[in-house]
């Protein structure tokens, strides 16, 4: 995948323009601009890799540029060595993420159904009905799910942006939903959202100064406004936008650039954890990538950890190290990506697997084609709640609903096809 943005067209390009972003640059792309080259078929390319006597070298490990007496490669271990052991930006290092930061257990969120003059309470939307994970320092969890299954609810439940109706949100050992107002506020800084429209979630009449500012001033980040200015440019910097563009509004900007923004916004008061609610759904495939692979270098680069939302499959593969399904309000299978991608075990995630592209025939599954639509969260089924839907459903499905059924250390379902000790 392409890292890095494209560059302003006001700038004055010497040598090639894609230099800054190529994984075989080296001294040639940067000083001289390449001419075009005939490649043959018909097929041509502007680029110093296909002069002649370099196509050999060029298409694998073309130059890393080392010191003298370096090895291959010993420079960026060597950078990467230096951040993880003094941070990036003040950001914690990557050392400490090794301990678990969020622990949620049987969180519930219903809203009430008011009817009547005297606007009674007949009923609940059960949206979120009992969701428990886990999610360490530095690893992100995937929670994945069908459209209206409660994902973006169990986010903002967890910041309590939706005040949860039951369940504990236990956040690096302290519980979130138990806090005041005034000790909620004093952790606001340590976990942040990203949404999913990137217009919608900044303020059209503020620039982007101002923007990833405001957080900053509201959480005592920085000390005074010349050192916030600092820590914007870095940030900007950081999320790939040059520092100049801090004076422009969002209107300004296209929709990936926007992205950017609103995650230099949530990582200028120093986050641990970052919900990203389908930050990458509105934006084209190849913009997508180059979001994905941002926020895997942040983490990398910060130890930070994310619950990362989305419908997306594939895009759980590449970033996850775990991952949840969650089926109506609740979590029907959880594992590492591994576990569950490539050994799914719940119904519902063999389903959802089997609407994946995939190219390559061998590796195809069987089309599994659910009957009917998502049930209502007002009126949930009894027992289990897939069993409408579910091609193996038995008669004990339609009575309880299945506990939770520990396959391995890390891979655990809710269905009575499996039962604990078989």
């Amino acid at each position: 995948m392409i890292r890095g943005s494209v560059p302003a067209l006001t700038r004055e390009f010497v040598g090639c323009r894609f230099a800054d972003r190529c994984d075989h640059a080296w001294d040639l792309c940067r000083s001289t601009a390449p001419p075009w080259y005939e490649v043959g078929g018909g097929q041509g390319a502007r680029c110093h890799l296909f002069a002649q006597g370099e196509q050999g070298e060029a298409r694998g490990e073309r130059r890393e540029e080392n010191k003298p007496g370096e090895a291959k490669g010993e420079r960026r271990e060597e950078k990467a060595r230096e951040q993880g052991e003094a941070g990036v930006y003040g950001f914690p290092p990557l050392a400490s993420r090794l301990s678990p930061l969020l622990d949620v257990a049987d969180l519930k969120l219903h809203f009430p159904i008011r009817s009547g003059v005297l606007q009674r309470v007949t009923g609940y939307v059960k949206a979120v009905d009992g969701v428990s994970l886990t999610i360490a320092a530095g690893r992100t969890l995937g929670l994945v799910g069908e459209s209206g299954c409660g994902k973006t609810t169990v986010g903002k439940g967890i910041l309590r942006l939706i005040e949860p109706t039951g369940g504990r949100v236990l956040f690096a050992g302290e519980d979130l939903a138990r806090l005041t107002r005034a000790e909620l506020r004093a952790k606001r800084n340590q976990a942040q959202i990203i949404f999913q429209d990137p217009y919608a979630s900044l303020n059209p009449r503020m620039r982007v100064a101002e923007i990833i500012e405001e957080g900053m001033s509201a959480l005592g980040v920085g000390i005074g406004a010349a050192d916030r200015a600092r820590r914007i440019d870095a940030l900007l910097n950081e999320v790939g936008l040059a520092p100049e563009m801090k004076h422009r509004y969002p209107h300004e900007f296209s929709g990936g650039q926007r992205q950017r923004i609103a995650i230099a916004r949530a990582l200028s008061v120093e986050p641990r954890l970052i919900i990203c609610d389908e930050p990458t759904s509105a934006l084209d495939v190849s913009v997508q990538a180059q979001i994905l692979n941002l926020l895997k270098s942040l983490q990398d680069k910060m130890g930070l950890s994310y619950l990362f939302i989305t419908h997306n499959i594939s895009v759980v593969e590449f970033l996850a190290h775990e991952v949840a399904v969650m089926y109506l309000g609740r979590i029907v299978e959880t594992g590492t990506v591994d576990e569950v991608l490539k050994s799914p075990r719940h119904p519902y995630t063999r389903a959802l697997l089997s609407a994946v592209p995939v190219i390559d025939p061998a590796q195809r599954r069987e089309i599994i084609r659910l009957k009917g639509d998502l049930p209502s969260p007002v009126n949930p089924p009894a027992g289990c709640h897939f069993h409408p839907r579910c091609p193996q459903a038995m008669p004990e499905c339609k009575e309880r609903y299945p506990a939770r059924t520990q396959l391995t250390a890390t891979h655990a379902v809710h269905c009575h096809l499996y039962k604990q000790g078989n």
